[in-house]
């Protein structure tokens, strides 16, 4: 059973943390470069509304099956690097519904309006704080590697 917690763990933060990459790295700076605000927005704005439903059900997946595995062994007993990577988890989670329900929900309304400055704006913050959340990503990565 623990292996299949395991699994499911390790997918979820892939899938979370591997869609990030992809947007940021290529799909971000490929639309920038060949499409106006009139046409990017709209399009970034669905493709983020699709990949964070997404992450919703990875933030899910991650909690239950992280609380799967640490419940058993105790928290006492948990390895540092289980904690560390619990608390930046959670604090991943908070800044991701930050994102979510603060400049995403923005973005929407901007390219809802035609708003096209105010939603690259909105574009703008949401890229610092998925980097943010990419760095945190890691970081939980490195405690449980060589913290456990």
């Amino acid at each position: 059973m623990h292996a299949l917690m395991k699994f499911f763990h390790l997918t979820g933060a892939i899938v979370w943390l591997g869609g990030a990459c992809f947007m940021l790295w290529a799909l971000r700076p490929t639309l920038h470069a060949q499409l106006e605000p009139a046409q990017r927005l709209p399009l970034v704005s669905a493709v983020m509304a699709r990949f964070f439903q997404w992450v919703w059900l990875c933030i899910g997946v991650l909690l239950a099956t992280g609380l799967a595995m640490m419940l058993p062994v105790g928290m006492k007993a948990a390895p540092l690097g289980w904690h560390m990577m619990l608390g930046v988890g959670l604090l991943m989670f908070a800044l991701f519904g930050h994102l979510y329900f603060g400049p995403f929900r923005r973005l929407r309304q901007a390219v809802a309006a035609g708003n096209w400055p105010e939603g690259g704006r909105r574009v703008g913050q949401i890229v610092t704080l998925a980097q943010v959340n990419l760095a945190l990503g890691a970081l939980a990565i490195a405690a449980v590697v060589f913290l456990v």
